[in-house]
Parts: structure tokens; C-alpha cells; sequence
């Protein structure tokens, strides 16, 4: 439900299966296009009958599409120990018992599937690619990459994935004609382009960005944040930032924002 979320499903999870069919109406009614819902099969019997529920969805909405999700019993119950999570219906008695009661339940709905999965060998980011392929088969999954500059002063960037410290290079703030301009002015960029350690530093960050980014496409991250800080963060980090962001900006794969977070600030 988060990979579909993701790609801009608006998603409900564990509907009861009397209020499906109206929150499909109502959906529809408000122009809302990608609905993924998951009905709970373990509701009382008062929620509604969720087999019911899908049969009358389908009739209605040919255009319906029904995903199951499945794993062998040894992958099941490892997931379960590691999530900590309690089987629904665990209370029929152990949790082989429980799963094999899960199977006679969800019999008819793997039946009625468009699709079904055996995800025993899935990672997160395999899941994530699957879906996203399923939805969107021309699209290869993206990754949001968040330039951020900012200032030490101010506090240090509290989602960062990647920091990038650029305070050794020379501080345009203690030059008079700078002070008050930013990394995103011309006279900035030429005075720090004249020193040899920024190209220097701005071609092994980009090589390192380079490095890491098919991994984290791999692993299925969705956000990536590369924050850049010096002192104020209104010149040194804001031209590194803007460079390593034109640096990223043309590749297929990525989806790249800017932020200079304390350039209003003194």
C-alpha cells in the first residue's frame, strides 16, 4: 500500500467490506482516478462478507483489478517473528495452524485474482520495483533526490541522508563586495570557481553521489535528501548545492528538488 501510495494511489487499508462499494462510488464521484483499497477478511461478520464485496465491485467496474500476495509457510513465519506482528487468526492455534486457516480463507480470492505473486523471495525494493512496473509499465521507478543548503549556525539538517560539510573553503561573507549577495550570484560563483579545492571537491561529491544512487535505487528509497551546510548557508553551500543539483538534474531516474533553507537568514 506504500508503493502504491508512492505512485499517487489514494490508498485504505483493511476496509470493511460493507462500506467498499460506497467508498468506490464516492471515489469516483470526487474524480478521484487511482483507489487502491485491502479489505480485512477477518472483520466481523456485521463489516460485511469481503468475497461479497469484491464480486460486486467487479460487476460493477470491469476495470477492476484484483492483486493477491502470497509466500510459502517458512517465509511467512519468519516475517512474522521479525515483525512481531500477531496472526489474525492465530486464534485457531499455532501459527501454522493460523496461516493454513488464512490459505482456506483467501482460497476463493487467490481464485478470482488478476494477478498473484508468490513474494517468498521479495525484498521491500523488489516489491516496490513489481508494482511499480505493474502500474506504470513504461516507467522505471524514481528516485526524489533533495539538494538542501543550509547553515551550521542554524541547526543541522535533520532528515539528511548525505552531509556535505564545504566550511573549509574561503567564506565569501568576510569579502565586502559579497557579503550581501548569495552562492546563487555570479560574483560568488567566480570567487569560489577561483579556488582549485572547489572543483576539486565538486567533482569527488559528485562521483560519490554517482556511486551511491543505483544502490539506493536498488533498495526501493523513495527520497533521497544530499545536504550541503557551511556557516550561514547563504553562499558556499548554496553554489556547491546548485552545482551538484545541475549535476543530477538530466537523468531519467531521478527526480531532483533545490532547497536553500537559510538564505533569508543573518
Amino acid at each position: 500500500m506504500k508503493s502504491l501510495e508512492d505512485l499517487g494511489f489514494h490508498c485504505v487499508d483493511h476496509l470493511p467490506p460493507l462500506m467498499a462499494k460506497e467508498f468506490v462510488s464516492l471515489c469516483i464521484t470526487a474524480g478521484i482516478g487511482r483507489v487502491a483499497i485491502s479489505l480485512d477478511v477477518s472483520a466481523p461478520a456485521t463489516f460485511g462478507n469481503a468475497l461479497h464485496a469484491v464480486d460486486e465491485l467487479r460487476k460493477q467496474h470491469p476495470e477492476l483489478k484484483l492483486l493477491f500476495l502470497e509466500a510459502d509457510d517458512h517465509t511467512l513465519i519468519r516475517r512474522y517473528s521479525e515483525t512481531r506482528r500477531r496472526h489474525p487468526f492465530e486464534h485457531v492455534g499455532h501459527l501454522l495452524d493460523a496461516i493454513a486457516e488464512e490459505r482456506r480463507t483467501l482460497a476463493p480470492f487467490r481464485q478470482r485474482a488478476d494477478l498473484s505473486w508468490d513474494t517468498s523471495s521479495f525484498t521491500h525494493a523488489r516489491l516496490k520495483t513489481q508494482i511499480t512496473r505493474l502500474i506504470d509499465e513504461d516507467i522505471e521507478p524514481r528516485l526524489v533526490v533533495h539538494v538542501l543548503a543550509f547553515g551550521f549556525k542554524h541547526g543541522l539538517a535533520s532528515d539528511a541522508d548525505i552531509v556535505l560539510d564545504v566550511r573549509f573553503l574561503p567564506n565569501p561573507n568576510y569579502e565586502p563586495d559579497l557579503v550581501d549577495l548569495t552562492g546563487a550570484d555570479a560574483p560568488v560563483a567566480e570567487f569560489l570557481e577561483a579556488i582549485p579545492a572547489t572543483l576539486g571537491f565538486l567533482t569527488r561529491a559528485n562521483e560519490l553521489i554517482d556511486f551511491c544512487i543505483p544502490f539506493y535505487l536498488e533498495e526501493g528509497k523513495a527520497r533521497l535528501t544530499i545536504a550541503i551546510g557551511c556557516t550561514g548557508g547563504r553562499h558556499r553551500s548554496v553554489y556547491i548545492a546548485h552545482r551538484i543539483a545541475a549535476h543530477l538534474q538530466n537523468r531519467n531516474e531521478l527526480a531532483v528538488t533545490l532547497e536553500t533553507r537559510d538564505l533569508a537568514r543573518r
